[in-house]
């Protein structure tokens, strides 16, 4: 049995009309691309930077660098594959800025103390709830942001993002069999434990949406000089 592709003939027509009508300086292109990817490529920058507002600036600039180059875009992946490439150079580059020997593929045991993430108080009316669900997210992120360089950048597209084996093997450069080895000792520092909880509140980790989503992509149409 031949392996299934990973971009379908429907997701590579739609990649490659927004990117054509983008090209076309179409502003509701721009933003569609944005909303659709803004949370993963945050998730993703942040699992290398570990710091909010870094993340944050990063993606806006690899969002510039990538519109920028647009043209250079051809369909062999995913455009969501290509903007997190893109975002994930983009997080190393200032990564290395920071420290200049920087290596993704070298596994630092030596972890500085990490930072939580503050969450915003979710939607249900059970306070006793929403403080648990704020508890254990803060453990996920707390053991996330402690991992190795080479174990949560897995860790977070795997686990956090939810991306497959394929994807994350493509998105990282690396053997399925490597992303599934790190992966499995990602999961052994973060604690057996820690995943009898997480499984059905991973989805709310390092949220990126609505008025952090839409000021990001404000931004960057405004950088670009695209109309709305």
């Amino acid at each position: 049995m031949k392996p299934k592709p990973l971009l379908s003939t429907a997701g590579r027509s739609d990649d490659l009309d927004l990117v054509r009508r983008a090209l076309a300086r179409d502003g509701g292109a721009f933003r569609t691309i944005m909303e659709r990817n803004n949370r993963r490529l945050y998730r993703l920058a942040r699992s290398i930077l570990r710091n909010d507002s870094e993340a944050e600036d990063a993606v806006q600039d690899a969002y510039v660098n990538a519109f920028t180059h647009l043209d250079s875009f051809r369909g062999e992946s995913s455009l969501s594959t290509w903007l997190c490439r893109i975002a994930m150079n983009e997080a190393l580059r200032r990564l290395r800025r920071a420290r200049p020997t920087a290596d993704i593929d070298v596994v630092d045991q030596q972890r500085p103390e990490a930072q939580i993430i503050p969450f915003p108080q979710s939607g249900t009316s059970d306070p006793e709830r929403t403080m648990a669900q704020r508890e254990i997210l803060q453990l996920v992120e707390h053991a996330a942001d402690n991992l190795p360089e080479a174990f949560r950048i897995v860790f977070v597209t795997r686990v956090i993002e939810g991306m497959s084996v394929e994807e994350t093997a493509q998105l990282l450069g690396l053997q399925p069999e490597t992303v599934k080895t790190r992966l499995h000792r990602a999961r052994k520092l973060v604690r057996d434990q820690l995943d009898a909880h997480i499984g059905p509140v991973l989805m709310d980790a390092f949220p990126f949406a609505g008025r952090r989503c839409e000021r990001l992509t404000d931004a960057v149409m405004k950088r670009l000089g695209v109309p709305d």
